[in-house]
């Protein structure tokens, strides 16, 4: 028999939500829950780990990109976006990270959604690795929401209750934590050189004296950046230098 799917569907519409979940109730491969709030979603998905999510877009305090941002290494494999305004959908659906189903929609779109979001389960569940980490990170974009892969990231920094994610000439603001960061990313990868930067590795280019006599990180795209004196052993030891 094949694997049963956990599916959660996320909507503050009782009617919407229930709808949505008898459309898949119908298929007995697939568990359902229910959840009418972005807060108690977080909370459900850290819980019962579903594979499968079904998101409005518009709910009230925190919406489902709020809802993305925060979960961090916790993202579902397969997330569907659902609303009832195709701008939130094609800006949800970039760099093809996402499905959407546009309110009203028919029962062969539906079907499609399941169906892709099934594949994609299944590529997720093929692929080596530890779950724990961060694969994708999801930030607000443009009124939409955008999944960054953790290896484009070239360093973090802290923005008071932030997180500033720095891709190229690019800032993202994410809603969560340096230490949240820095226990989901991958250690071999980034590395906490201040208590207000973490860096990848992959784009440090030197470490240099600065006038005070203090070292610091210079990256490729010649950002200066702060070393503690209680990291600089080990950074140097881990980008081989001497």
């Amino acid at each position: 028999m094949p694997r049963r799917l956990r599916a959660l569907v996320v909507d503050d519409e009782p009617l919407a939500r229930k709808s949505l979940a008898i459309l898949l109730r119908a298929d007995p491969q697939i568990e359902v829950a229910e959840s009418g709030s972005g807060a108690d979603a977080i909370v459900q998905i850290r819980a019962d780990r579903p594979e499968l999510l079904f998101l409005d877009v518009q709910m009230p305090e925190l919406d489902g990109f709020d809802v993305l941002e925060m979960l961090g290494a916790d993202l579902p494999p397969a997330i569907v976006f659902v609303t009832a305004y195709d701008q939130y959908a094609l800006r949800a659906f970039e760099a093809g990270a996402l499905d959407y189903l546009l309110k009203p929609f028919d029962d062969a779109r539906f079907e499609r959604a399941l169906a892709r979001a099934r594949s994609r389960i299944e590529t997720a569940g093929a692929t080596p690795g530890d779950s724990r980490r961060l694969q994708r990170i999801a930030v607000k974009h443009r009124g939409g929401v955008l999944f960054l892969k953790p290896n484009e990231i070239d360093w973090i920094e802290a923005a008071d209750y932030y997180a500033c994610l720095h891709v190229g000439s690019k800032a993202h603001l994410l809603r969560r934590s340096m230490a949240e960061l820095e226990k989901e990313l991958d250690p071999a990868v980034f590395y906490r050189i201040h208590r207000s930067s973490i860096v990848n590795i992959n784009r440090v280019k030197s470490m240099v004296l600065n006038p005070e006599g203090d070292y610091e990180v210079v990256m490729e795209n010649e950002t200066h950046l702060r070393l503690s004196r209680r990291h600089r052993q080990q950074l140097q030891d881990r980008i081989g230098l001497r």
